[in-house]
């Protein structure tokens, strides 16, 4: 018996109204995306061919808003969406 290979293709859904179209999350604009969001992972890794990280998710932010990110970050202070 031959070995078919199979592809699996799936979509994820729109972000719902009012939440931010890079990550679904409902943020300020001038605030990082959520790295955690499965709808930022995926989308992000269909854009560059790897998984994100909270530099990615902050790269379009201001030095402050990624300085204030970076604190909490290594403050180990759980982010949840």
């Amino acid at each position: 018996m031959d070995k078919k290979e199979v592809k699996m293709k799936f979509q994820i859904m729109p972000p719902k109204p009012g939440t931010c179209p890079e990550c679904a999350v409902k943020h300020p604009p001038e605030y990082p995306h959520h790295a955690h969001s499965l709808f930022y992972q995926y989308k992000f890794y269909g854009e560059h061919g790897r998984w994100p990280t909270w530099v990615d998710a902050m790269a379009h932010c201001s030095d402050e808003i990624k300085d204030a990110t970076m604190d909490v970050l290594k403050k180990g202070v759980k982010v949840n969406a």
